[in-house]
């Protein structure tokens, strides 16, 4: 099973009262994707010597090759959150596993919010996996985040990733951790229950 980027994020997808996920905007969004590329807490995605120009060619590229695609995650409106998702078996991961139909893989970037909001990033990692399961019909999401991320790989977890092993590559060493629909609809559950406690 393959799958369709393009007809995928063809059309916004909305989750919830306030989320919506649409494809980048090539010519309005990487004004801001700069801005937030350059914030100390991006370090991670080795984009802040890219200008502009850079990002846009970048972002073309991808969505362009019919084996990934980028989207911007709106909450209430206001862009909040950047996602990227890309088929790992056209991808260098593939050399460190063997890489399953339906698999999807996935990085994301939270912006800053406007104002603090409690489970604001809780909010946007259920929402954009969400969209992966039901937009891009994945079986499982796969991760790979720098082993020095400890912020996103205790989210991985609640999201219900489970971690698999260390994997080099080349920019990084890298948690190579996946997430079934099963294991994410489980961890929302143990979320829900919590949250209902606090």
């Amino acid at each position: 099973m393959r799958t369709d980027f393009t007809a995928a994020t063809a059309t916004p997808y909305r989750c919830g009262r306030n989320v919506t996920i649409r494809a980048l905007d090539m010519e309005r969004d990487p004004p801001l994707l700069h801005r937030w590329f350059t914030m100390d807490y991006a370090a991670f995605w080795n984009m802040q010597d890219q200008s502009e120009h850079d990002i846009r060619e970048f972002y073309r590229a991808m969505t362009g090759s019919g084996h990934a695609t980028a989207c911007l995650g709106l909450v209430d409106d206001a862009p909040a959150f950047l996602v990227e998702c890309y088929d790992p078996s056209l991808d260098e991961l593939a050399r460190h596993y063997p890489v399953r139909a339906g698999d999807v893989g996935m990085h994301f970037l939270v912006g800053p919010p406007q104002q603090r909001v409690h489970g604001h990033t809780r909010l946007v990692f259920r929402s954009l996996m969400r969209f992966i399961f039901d937009r891009l019909r994945a079986r499982r999401v796969v991760v790979e985040p720098d082993v020095r991320n400890d912020k996103v790989h205790v989210l991985n977890r609640e999201m219900g990733f489970v971690f698999e092993r260390y994997v080099q590559l080349t920019h990084k060493l890298a948690r190579l951790a996946f997430c079934t629909r099963e294991q994410f609809v489980i961890a929302q559950a143990n979320i829900d229950q919590e949250e209902c406690t606090e």
